[in-house]
């Protein structure tokens, strides 16, 4: 079975494949990780509790902050009420290179 990276690009925007956890100590970007199905996702943890949405705009303020990029140029476009989800950012293409520099960092 192919990998699967845990960013795509297609003309309706740069797609990013996450997976979210929870009530955490602190929210972070812990950086890549491969799942059962041998797909790649991002994974992220955050303090905020999983209802009401309040992970997910927790997930787009933490995701905004790290990146550069406004809260306007992310949403999550499945998974909304699991810890697998998608997010679809409009960026240009000079802040997606600075975004994958910052994720290679770690």
């Amino acid at each position: 079975m192919a990998e699967r990276s845990f960013w795509s690009a297609d003309t309706a925007g740069v797609f990013v494949f996450v997976r979210v956890t929870p009530r955490a100590s602190k929210d972070a970007i812990e950086g890549v990780t491969v799942d059962a199905a041998g797909d790649e996702r991002l994974a992220i943890r955050l303090r905020a509790v999983p209802e009401d949405g309040k992970a997910n705009k927790a997930l787009v303020a933490l995701l905004a902050k790290s990146w550069k990029i406004p809260k306007s140029a992310i949403d999550v476009v499945s998974g909304l009420t699991q810890r697998q989800k998608t997010i679809r950012l409009s960026v240009v293409d000079d802040d997606l290179a600075s975004i994958l520099r910052q994720i290679a960092k770690g």
